[in-house]
């Protein structure tokens, strides 16, 4: 395996991007085609919004999205949000997550963010993952409403 390049996501990504979300929603529809391409570009021009990726021999197969957020409490200082974190399934095991997670961290910490918010399934192998990379779930509930 050739040493992975950690980078922002690009619209050049997209078939990449849907393969990786396809694992993450376990089969459910992700959107592609046309109506696909034109979300993911509005996504990458969304200001506060970071896709970044881990590439390996000129493949991305590993993302996760970070959200900066505007903020009045804490002095002003945003709050971020990490979401859709994903490994193919034939590359996991090699870190690459976590460099991903790490790269995602040190942005919003430039960015002067009081917190990172994210949030997981309850399976426990996900959670320790996000536990060494220093989330913890001592503080706070996660709450979902769905629609």
């Amino acid at each position: 395996m050739s040493e992975p390049i950690i980078r922002p996501a690009s619209l050049g990504d997209f078939g990449a991007l849907l393969e990786l979300y396809s694992e993450l929603t376990g089969g459910l529809p992700v959107l592609d085609g046309n109506a696909g391409r034109v979300k993911l570009q509005e996504i990458l021009e969304h200001e506060g919004t970071y896709l970044f990726g881990a590439e390996v021999s000129g493949k991305l197969v590993s993302v996760a999205t970070l959200h900066i957020c505007p903020n009045l409490t804490f002095g002003g200082r945003s709050y971020a949000r990490i979401e859709n974190v994903v490994t193919l399934a034939s590359y996991r095991g090699q870190g690459l997550s976590k460099q991903v997670m790490e790269h995602a961290i040190e942005t919003a910490r430039s960015k002067n963010v009081v917190s990172i918010i994210l949030l997981t399934g309850k399976g426990l192998e996900a959670r320790g993952f996000y536990e060494k990379c220093g989330f913890n779930a001592e503080e706070k509930w996660g709450m979902i409403l769905k629609f």
